[in-house]
């Protein structure tokens, strides 16, 4: 190996060596990130994808002086083995460990936090008026994928940074590819512009004419140089027009896998006095065969074989997705009016067998949560019964539309709320721990919460005829649970076992902790009995008359606006205590599940502790 990733003072490498010694270094950080990601899950695509295009940016600025914004950040992984950080992929997504995203309490290499799509232009923008204000002369770039441009947030930035002349770069890495397959007019322009014929003829012939031109030091040659990378990246002004005609410069297409010309047009750009958007064509999954044939399998993947591409130590129980995919295809093979609607995760969220039985009824919208929302009213509103399959993290972008256009109308839309509760590796910017508190405040909202994939199914089938606006919560992962003591979900609660001592009221897939609780509390002489919350809201009212001593609320979701508070708002002055247990008011970091909910109190053993102070204190016991 040539390069010692861990010692070397890469980001010299980047400005002082050749290209083909960057090539190498490309190779090396490839074979890095391949055999060190799969040991420990992650998303290799979209960094396979960026290897040469990110040398480029740290061979033309100086960061972290010079700003560099990755869209989401999960490209962010070429960037932190640049700036010293190699040695924290064995620890990479884990608890305590080093973070998948783009964290600036990690480096000063990361000027900003980001994990969710389509902030980086709003915020690069931000910070390059905030230099100009102070005077300085520093670059600010925003890496953004083309999949990022489907959502509005972009273009409100772009229509300002135009007006305004501010400048700024923006990178478009475009690799073809979101998560699922990109849609929309956007990308059908871009994808023009990428198999262009004109393209690919004036990228040869303009570059076979400069190549002749002599370059002579000094001066001359800066000038030269200055002029060539103008007139090879301007060649398409045509096409640019969408980008020109908001005031933003527009250079490209340039190959994204070419150093040297990435250099060139990045220095070009950096050197145009107004806001510059660089087109970069790149190859999702980039050197890594497996990854290149199946980009959506490895955008985010746990640990996986090299050898194979196969995952390693998947378990065998269908997951939540899974399971919601196949039942709304069956419910819309019965029932013409059901359509599903997806927000650029389509895959993810387990839509794959609807598009396949039913395409003129799937409409994955992009990356465009706002408008996945109002787009269901719509349909609602004309006598449709649309489910929107969104992660809990990123429905909380849409909250506005949920209160204004469904809820305000009363329209009859169901939420299928992917990813609730804590996700693991992803951390803070992916945990769905605040759907409860959002959704609790909806006029006229259900909300449910299936403890496992029976459940789910049962709840999905119960919602496409109710009134009103429905959302169902459900986890990341496997779908198997322990308790098989569950009725068929008609619409409410089921009181497992009833306990004198203390009653655990489980809210969904926190069921499995509580049962474990009670037989925690049980081996310690207490009375305790647990409940399936499948309906958080409305509020079950027999929980009037609870006959144990303590209720203790039990959820995956913040304390404040959560069912706990909601529960004690209602049932205080019932004749019995009550104890909160739920995720603490904070941004939660990453790491494994169970590590997680240690961590958070919300464990069997941390919840069966909890149980046994407050009886203890109540009844005077030590």
């Amino acid at each position: 190996m040539k390069y010692d990733l861990y010692k070397d003072d890469l980001l010299n490498i980047c400005r002082t060596a050749s290209v083909p010694d960057l090539n190498v270094l490309a190779q090396e950080i490839r074979e890095f990130m391949i055999d060190k990601v799969s040991k420990t899950g992650g998303h290799i695509a979209s960094n396979l994808g960026i290897v040469e295009l990110t040398i480029a940016l740290m061979r033309v600025f100086d960061s972290p002086r010079d700003k560099i914004i990755y869209d989401v950040g999960h490209q962010s992984y070429v960037h932190k083995i640049l700036t010293g950080r190699a040695a924290g992929f064995d620890t990479l997504r884990q608890y305590k460990g080093m973070s998948g995203f783009p964290k600036s309490r990690e480096s000063e290499h990361d000027v900003y936090d980001t994990g969710h799509s389509s902030t980086s232009v709003s915020a690069a923008y931000g910070m390059a008026v905030a230099r100009d204000l102070s005077g300085d002369d520093y670059q600010v770039t925003a890496v953004i994928g083309d999949g990022s441009f489907t959502n509005g947030i972009v273009y409100e930035a772009l229509n300002n940074i135009g007006d305004h002349q501010t400048n700024i770069n923006i990178i478009l890495n475009d690799n073809g590819m979101s998560i699922s397959h990109n849609v929309g007019a956007m990308h059908k322009y871009l994808n023009k512009i990428r198999v262009s014929k004109r393209y690919d003829e004036a990228k040869s012939s303009v570059k076979s004419v400069l190549n002749n031109v002599p370059v002579i030091g000094g001066a001359l040659s800066r000038g030269l140089r200055s002029s060539k990378e103008k007139i090879k990246y301007s060649v398409l002004t045509d096409e640019a027009h969408i980008m020109e005609s908001l005031g933003i410069k527009y250079f490209g297409p340039v190959d994204g896998y070419d150093i040297q010309d990435l250099t060139d047009i990045i220095r070009a750009a950096s050197e145009y006095d107004g806001p510059t958007l660089i087109h970069v064509i790149t190859t999702k999954g980039k050197g890594y065969g497996y990854a290149e044939k199946y980009p959506r399998k490895f955008h985010g993947i746990g640990p996986f074989d090299p050898a194979t591409g196969e995952a390693i130590g998947k378990s065998g129980a269908p997951s939540f997705s899974k399971v919601f995919g196949e039942k709304i295809t069956e419910l819309a093979n019965k029932d013409d009016k059901v359509v599903a609607i997806a927000a650029a995760m389509g895959t993810a969220t387990g839509l794959l067998p609807f598009y396949e039985a039913h395409e003129d009824r799937y409409f994955d919208v992009g990356i465009a949560e706002e408008h996945a929302v109002v787009f269901a009213a719509g349909l609602a509103k004309q006598g449709y019964k649309p489910y929107v399959a969104i992660y809990s993290s990123f429905l909380q972008r849409a909250f506005d539309f949920i209160m204004q256009d469904v809820a305000l109308q009363d329209l009859h839309v169901v939420f299928a709320v992917d990813r609730a509760g804590l996700v693991g590796a992803d951390g803070e910017t992916h945990h769905g721990i605040f759907d409860l508190s959002y959704m609790n405040m909806v006029p006229g909202m259900t909300v449910l919460a299936p403890a496992d994939g029976n459940q789910l199914s049962e709840m999905l089938e119960f919602a496409k005829d109710m009134d009103g606006p429905v959302a169902i919560r459900y986890p990341r992962g496997s779908s198997e649970g322990d308790h098989l003591r569950l009725s068929r979900f008609k619409g409410s609660n089921t009181v497992i076992s009833e306990g004198e001592d203390v009653q655990i009221l489980a809210a969904g897939a926190m069921l499995d902790e509580a049962l474990k609780a009670a037989d925690l509390l049980k081996q310690k002489g207490f009375s305790a009995g647990v409940t399936n919350v499948a309906v958080v809201r409305p509020l079950d009212t027999s929980w009037a008359d609870l006959r144990a001593k303590l209720a203790v609320t039990l959820e995956d979701n913040v304390i404040s606006g959560g069912f706990g508070e909601a529960f004690t708002s209602a049932f205080r002055d019932h004749g019995y205590d009550i104890l909160n247990i739920a995720i603490p008011d904070e941004f939660i970091e990453q790491g494994d599940i169970p590590s997680l909910r240690k961590e958070c109190g919300i464990d069997a053993a941390s919840v069966a502790e909890a149980v046994i102070a407050r009886l203890e204190e109540r009844d005077g016991r030590s």
